[in-house]
């Protein structure tokens, strides 16, 4: 114990009351806290008492029925990370032995990208690394401060964020299908035919709409949107029993669309990139690293989709 300060010696500070600070800023709850570190609620409100005796400062205030993080807890959290990633670090340091590695791996991805990918990674890590637990969130429209305030450590996207600390790969680039129930209407043959149609699309809670839809506006095609919901998943349900048109990746059709037709689309389209994007502080990283290039292996069989 620190008598001057009354604050307990900063040598109490260990990586599971780093790993709990971290969690209840992103969460911004003791109990989504807790479940995501798979401990109950009382030890989380004990180890947060602990770390409020080490730094001597509150780091927590109630807002409604939660809470929220102080400036000083923010500040503290970003520091935390960094220590994190430095003691990963030196766990690892050396020859990486994947079967060794405990943690968590954040992924931000839409529904697109992880029913197509990420259940092949996580069987790699199920055979492989099996101490990894694979954690996915929503991408939407990804932004540098999702990767620099560690939110995720790997985004995939078709769209990577500006900055030079930023680093990306691209894994394959699909092209665009037309969408559509064959037991209520045949495919768009014409120009003509598709935009007469009615359509279904995404809009995300920003309201920022797909990448197509913007490209497709950008060129002077109108087209009439019947629906609009906030993820590509949602859309087969409103297609199903409707005439209605979903212009998406071809590789829909592999998972969410597989029960709907498509067809080329009947107008000119762009090619549609997919890249991993990653902060530039962990690209020398061996479990980072490693994690890339399964990735990668698992995205291969998906590079030779360029032609409609």
């Amino acid at each position: 114990m620190n008598e001057s300060s009354g604050r307990r010696d900063y040598t109490d500070l260990d990586g599971h009351l780093l790993q709990l600070l971290v969690a209840v800023v992103e969460t911004g709850s003791i109990t989504a806290a807790a479940q995501r570190l798979g401990v109950t609620q009382s030890a989380v409100s004990h180890l947060l008492d602990k770390l409020r005796a080490i730094t001597g400062e509150a780091l927590f205030v109630k807002s409604g029925r939660g809470i929220v993080a102080t400036a000083h807890a923010q500040g503290l959290a970003d520091k935390a990370r960094a220590l994190l990633l430095a003691m990963e670090g030196f766990a690892t340091a050396g020859t990486f032995d994947p079967a060794r590695w405990q943690g968590t791996f954040t992924i931000a991805a839409n529904d697109f990208q992880r029913d197509l990918l990420l259940p092949a990674l996580l069987q790699h890590l199920r055979s492989t690394a099996p101490g990894v637990v694979l954690r996915v969130v929503p991408s939407n429209i990804p932004t540098l401060e999702m990767l620099r305030q560690e939110a995720c450590q790997l985004v995939i996207s078709p769209r990577p964020p500006d900055g030079g600390d930023v680093m990306q790969k691209r894994l394959f680039e699909d092209h665009f299908r037309v969408f559509f129930d064959p037991g209520q209407r045949s495919a768009p043959q014409t120009r003509a035919d598709y935009l007469a149609s009615e359509h279904a699309t995404v809009s995300y809670d920003n309201q920022r709409s797909l990448d197509i839809d913007q490209w497709l506006v950008g060129q002077g095609v109108r087209r009439r949107f019947r629906v609009m919901v906030p993820g590509l998943a949602a859309l087969p349900a409103f297609m199903r029993g409707s005439q209605l048109l979903a212009t998406a990746p071809s590789l829909m059709q592999l998972h969410l669309f597989k029960d709907l037709a498509n067809a080329p689309v009947p107008l000119p389209c762009p090619p549609m990139p997919m890249y991993m994007i990653w902060h530039r502080r962990y690209q020398d990283d061996s479990a980072h690293r490693w994690l890339r290039e399964g990735l990668s292996h698992i995205s291969y069989k998906y590079q030779n989709t360029t032609q409609p």
